[in-house]
């Protein structure tokens, strides 16, 4: 079973041609609602998988609220670890994506601000518990929740996003650390190294400081993993030309869809090529959740994908 402690929003969607520069005021073609937070898409994604999952997290006492937790209970994601804010709205992400489906993200926590880690009682982990957690709630709640699970044996993921300071020996409460290229380069320089080396060396030296298995995803280009004794993986990403719609939540796909995969008891490298399948084909839609892709879908491009590469680093 997955357990995600993180973020729910609820998503405002600006479709824009370029982006605005200061000052500017720019017409959006279009405006959507829909459901979101790293937390929630984390979640929505391990459970489109046919893992099960629940989410821990905190909403507001709205509308907004209601249509978020309705959504992922449709979608198989227990929510009873949902608990619900007095005076806070539920968190909202302001997401203006243009032309070339990049995208430009505000965040108002809201809600999220207020989870605590007691909403995750230590008695529910154990070693067949993987915990899944993001930086998109406050760090010192994170961080209990994180020392709680070790506790009991449960499975670590942390993908480190957005990017926060974090303690030595919090990572080395974590099996499986999840970043992205930028994100890289940030905790790098957080932790006083050289961050002109390339992603298999950041990673390598990551992956030893810890004592886990480091992760890093680089868009279009490949994704790296390494262990603590060096030795390491590369997976090409999907090459989707001018296929790409929108880039938002794909990384949140990739977590959700490996932490699916080790649930699943799938060896490490297969867990690691479905994650970066699913998260290149749910760039080939608009929005996050709706866009992820099944099971079916990855196996079927899996059939024809390259397999990992291992190396040594």
């Amino acid at each position: 079973m997955i357990i995600v402690f993180g973020s729910i929003h609820m998503d405002h969607n600006l479709r824009v041609k370029k982006f605005p520069k200061a000052g500017e005021t720019t017409l959006s073609s279009s405006y959507t609602l829909l459901p979101g937070g790293k937390g929630a898409n984390q979640a929505f994604a391990a459970a489109r998988l046919g893992s099960k999952t629940a989410i821990v997290g905190k909403v507001g006492d709205d509308g907004m609220g209601m249509r978020v937790l309705t959504h992922l209970k449709r979608n198989e994601v227990m929510t009873s670890g949902v608990a619900t804010s007095e005076d806070l709205p539920t968190g909202m992400a302001s997401v203006i994506r243009d032309a070339k489906g990049e995208s430009q993200i505000i965040i108002s926590s809201g809600a999220n601000t207020q989870i605590n880690a007691e909403q995750a009682p230590v008695d529910i982990f154990n070693d067949e518990k993987t915990l899944l957690v993001q930086m998109e709630v406050p760090v010192e709640q994170t961080k209990q929740v994180i020392k709680n699970a070790k506790a009991k044996g449960s499975t670590i993921i942390l993908n480190l996003a957005p990017v926060a300071e974090i303690s030595k020996d919090i990572l080395e409460d974590v099996d499986y650390l999840i970043v992205n290229s930028i994100e890289a380069e940030q905790l790098g320089k957080s932790l006083g190294l050289d961050i002109k080396k390339d992603a298999k060396k950041l990673a390598a030296i990551f992956a030893k400081q810890g004592d886990l298995t480091c992760i890093i995803t680089q868009g279009p280009k490949e994704v790296i993993a390494v262990q603590p004794n060096g030795v390491g993986w590369v997976v090409p990403s999907i090459d989707l030309g001018d296929q790409v719609i929108d880039t938002t939540g794909a990384g949140d796909c990739f977590c959700g869809t490996f932490a699916a995969g080790l649930d699943q008891k799938k060896l490490f490298s297969d867990s690691l090529r479905m994650a970066t399948v699913a998260s290149g084909l749910s760039c080939l839609s608009e929005g996050t959740q709706e866009a992820y892709p099944y099971l079916a879908d990855i196996e079927k491009k899996l059939e024809n994908f390259p397999k990992v590469q291992k190396i040594g680093v």
